[in-house]
């Protein structure tokens, strides 16, 4: 039975308390969900200090999830989670936004994170009216994810967070630096600021410095002690440890993502896959690692 949702203020304080990550979504050999395999993986990643984690994201491929398993993965997440809040998946154009929003809702999701609408670019005009409706669309804390075609301006936010109560967070996936600190000067406290570059720990320091002190870290997936460490040197200022971490593991683990187009996903599941919590392969258009490319991860994990 599906418990009381968190409120948005909530979810904010949450989102502010510590790491976060996507867990890959599970799929058999024939491609269709694998709930089983993905109920336990999420329910391992659980007890490892996450303060919230994102199911049916970017890293859990999403864009190849039809709105319908958006729900489900959503509440297979819900089931083994425990007291981790489950932030779900959301976007495309605003019919299919809303449902999905209202589908995720329904499975007992914690909040969204809004994903980039379909193909298209946008006026800031644009971006605004689609990021209300929705919010407007539930009750749920909405993230707003900026990356891609959907780049919002810290005065095109400034009117959202006006606008919509329920919007607490702001994800940024650009590496736009000088945009990202405009808007943590402009809203302040208003929204938790969130790191969403892929591989975001060869970014977190720079991020750090301009406001935005937590991140989702993809590589918990498969190393989460790790990520926590590094995610702990980082908060502490403590570059030594850092350096020593991104030399030893990130950037070798980077090089290998950077081999082929749409790896940063790929790698993560060839991760999840290697400590033997199986994950299944990637769908298309992504294309999985070569047996080469694993046993060069292998070795580095």
């Amino acid at each position: 039975m599906i418990g009381e949702p968190m409120s948005p203020s909530e979810l904010k304080r949450r989102l502010a308390s510590g790491l976060l990550s996507f867990p890959v979504t599970h799929f058999h050999e024939d491609l269709s969900l694998d709930l089983d395999s993905y109920r336990s993986h999420v329910e391992w990643l659980a007890g490892f200090d996450a303060a919230a984690l994102f199911a049916a994201g970017g890293t859990g491929e999403f864009f190849s999830l039809s709105p319908e398993e958006v729900g489900t993965v959503t509440a297979a997440a819900k089931e083994v989670a425990g007291d981790v809040p489950i932030i779900a998946g959301c976007g495309y154009g605003g019919e299919l936004a809303r449902d999905i929003a209202r589908r995720a809702e329904a499975a007992g999701a914690d909040g969204l994170l809004l994903l980039p609408h379909y193909l298209i670019g946008a006026s800031q005009e644009g971006l605004y009216r689609h990021i209300k409706s929705v919010c407007d669309a539930t009750g749920l804390g909405v993230i707003v994810y900026n990356r891609a075609n959907s780049i919002v301006t810290a005065d095109t936010l400034a009117r959202l967070a006006d606008a919509c109560p329920n919007l607490v967070g702001f994800k940024d996936g650009t590496g736009q630096i000088g945009v990202v600190r405009q808007i943590t000067a402009k809203l302040g406290d208003r929204f938790c600021y969130i790191g969403g570059m892929p591989t975001h720990e060869l970014f977190a320091e720079a991020y750090n410095a301009i406001g935005v002190t937590t991140y989702s870290s993809a590589v918990f997936n498969f190393v989460p002690e790790l990520a926590q460490r590094f995610y702990r040197a980082m908060r502490a200022d403590d570059a030594a440890t850092m350096a020593t971490i991104l030399d030893a593991f990130f950037f070798p683990f980077a090089k290998i993502r950077d081999r082929e187009v749409g790896y940063p996903v790929s790698i993560i599941k060839a991760g999840v896959e290697l400590i033997g919590r199986g994950s299944g392969p990637v769908r298309p258009p992504l294309t999985d690692l070569t047996a080469e490319e694993k046993t060069m991860l292998k070795a580095l994990i």
